[in-house]
């Protein structure tokens, strides 16, 4: 029983002692004393019931934190045990899966469907330590998931958020009308008419299903070992990355792939302005733009996003007189932009975090469903898997990212 309940209780006993005794009018002196003795312990366990309260709401808060997260704990530890090994040999050979591996991909099939054998996002990271075969590249050391999937990538560093989604659909409702301030006009005037509140919706679905294939020979399967493993978590991250940040810039919407930023300027509401040059200025008139829409109160809360021959142009245009660049005045005031070949040419992109709210978000639901293909490649001996993703992207607000187009890069 908790300290504060039993004190509690007490308290309750000595009130009831105590009002027996003061209902007589003519106490002893035994219970005169008694009276004397029951209110000193009563003030004594009232700064113990306080003492003791404090005490329980911090062991409630430990024991409350300890309840949401162990669960969460606990399977990112048998996914740190998660053997991509297992799933080659079981898709290769049969074998069953054991250990960590078949209770997470048992308690992935019970979240969601999975033609083939799940693999959970975080598997695909490399784990420090692992040796591999000496016909295999060493690994390269990456991030685990929806953290870690695609770390250093423009969406990235343009501070799109990823989400995990476990099934159904998500919607984020964005507020377009809202409160209107005004001034009476005279003692008995009217502030001003009431607006009303309005959202608009952009929504997450599962409706993009993409597919990363590869093909492993026998022989791969019978040298390698536990290389294996380490190859195909390298492989698999590679092109899957590769190919979300390529559709978060410039998925077209159609042919089975999410809409992206650039194509999706017009339905996200997102602002396309050409450039005067390739300079600061440019730069600064778009930034100048988020300030007048109040989506940043300074040039700092801009991400900027830009071809490699844009860098090389801005790096090039000295300002008359000095040894300053262009891109030294735009690193400036912004920092350090990500320069990549997923923007398109001659195009640059800037995006804001307002309010905690992203410029855009990439839903990924459940995890990799490998399957294996039994009949392309039998004659050889050669194992064929695919490892489907579902993912969707959409930008809530987009007011908090601006295209800026034409800008002279010298190609």
């Amino acid at each position: 029983m908790l300290d504060s309940i039993k004190i509690a209780r007490r308290q309750s006993e000595i009130r009831q002692q105590l009002a027996e005794l003061v209902g007589k009018d003519s106490p002893s002196e035994d219970e005169t004393r008694s009276m004397e003795t029951l209110d000193a312990e009563y003030r004594s366990n009232e700064t113990r019931y306080r003492a003791a309260l404090i005490a329980e709401d911090t062991e409630r808060r430990e024991a409350g934190a300890e309840l949401e997260t162990r669960e969460g704990r606990q399977f990112a530890e048998l996914v740190g045990q998660f053997e991509l090994r297992q799933v080659a040999l079981s898709l290769d050979e049969g074998r069953a899966l054991d250990g960590a591996t078949a209770e997470v991909v048992q308690e992935m099939r019970s979240k969601g469907g999975y033609q083939g054998i799940p693999i959970p996002f975080a598997a695909l990271e490399t784990r420090a330590g692992e040796t591999v075969a000496g016909d295999q590249i060493n690994p390269k050391a990456i991030r685990p998931v929806i953290d870690r999937i695609f770390p250093g990538s423009v969406a990235e560093r343009l501070g799109v958020q990823r989400i995990n989604i476990t099934q159904g659909e998500v919607a984020f409702p964005v507020a377009t009308d809202g409160a209107v301030f005004g001034w009476a006009t005279s003692e008995l005037g009217n502030v001003g008419a009431a607006s009303e509140y309005k959202t608009s919706e952009r929504s997450l679905n599962p409706d993009h299903t993409g597919g990363a294939q590869m093909t492993i020979s026998r022989k791969a399967l019978k040298q390698a070992g536990d290389g294996l493993e380490a190859a195909i978590r390298r492989d698999l991250s590679a092109v899957i990355a590769t190919e979300l940040d390529r559709v978060v810039i410039n998925g077209s919407g159609t042919s089975g792939e999410p809409l992206g930023i650039i194509p999706g300027a017009g339905t996200y509401g997102i602002a396309s302005t050409a450039a005067s040059g390739a300079d600061w200025a440019a730069f600064r008139a778009e930034i100048v733009s988020f300030m007048e829409a109040n989506a940043i109160t300074s040039p700092g809360g801009v991400n900027l996003a830009l071809t490699p021959a844009i860098w090389a142009a801005l790096d090039d245009a000295l300002i008359d007189g000095t040894a300053v660049s262009e891109w030294d005045r735009l690193t400036g005031h912004i920092g350090q932009p990500a320069t990549s070949t997923v923007i398109p040419d001659e195009t640059a992109i800037l995006a804001a975090n307002v309010q905690g709210v992203p410029p855009g978000v990439l839903g990924l639901y459940g995890g990799v469903d490998l399957i294996r293909d039994v009949y392309t490649k039998a004659a050889s001996g050669q194992l064929v898997l695919t490892g489907l993703v579902t993912a969707d992207f959409t930008v809530p607000r987009g007011v908090q990212t601006r295209i800026l187009t034409d800008i002279a890069d010298g190609s």
